[in-house]
């Protein structure tokens, strides 16, 4: 696929799979600038994370012993480039990938699948340890699985195409 071509199909397509794949980059995106904030927070670029009302203390969640334990960084910079990787998966290829470069789509599914059970333990631990959530992180949790669900279509296209 030439290059304008990839261009015109990802700008222009109308297919299913492209919308469905828009709808993945659009709230990949928006988790990924989740991240940033909480990112921005746990390296003292913002003071405050302000909180809806329950059981929510993002300020007490995204500074814990929790939030630092991994890569030595703050979580928030992990979850931006997590989600931003979701979004360049999501961006590969023609509105034909699923037949053309069937691995991408499948690496898609697989992916987002793993980001809902990574999702599920980090919100299980994080309230274990904090007993508190980051609102900004459990609502990063919920566009998680709607990305997974989002991929799966595409993906049983591109098994199909393999078999």
């Amino acid at each position: 696929m030439t290059p304008s071509h990839l261009s015109r199909d990802l700008r222009t397509a109308t297919t299913p799979d492209m919308t469905r794949r828009r709808w993945v980059i659009g709230l990949s995106i928006v988790n990924a600038a989740v991240g940033a904030l909480v990112g921005a927070y746990q390296t003292g670029i913002i003071r405050h994370l302000p909180d809806p009302p329950g059981p929510f203390d993002a300020d007490r969640v995204d500074a814990s012993d929790y939030a630092y334990k991994r890569l030595g960084t703050g979580d928030g910079l992990l979850m931006m480039t997590t989600f931003a990787a979701t979004a360049v998966l999501a961006g590969i290829g023609g509105a034909d990938r699923a037949e053309e470069k069937p691995w991408v789509p499948i690496a898609l599914a697989a992916k987002s699948a793993y980001d809902v059970v990574t999702a599920a333990q980090l919100a299980q631990e994080e309230w274990q340890t904090n007993r508190a959530l980051c609102a900004y992180c459990q609502g990063a949790s919920v566009l998680t699985l709607v990305v997974a669900a989002l991929t799966l279509p595409e993906a049983a296209r591109a098994m199909r195409s393999l078999v």
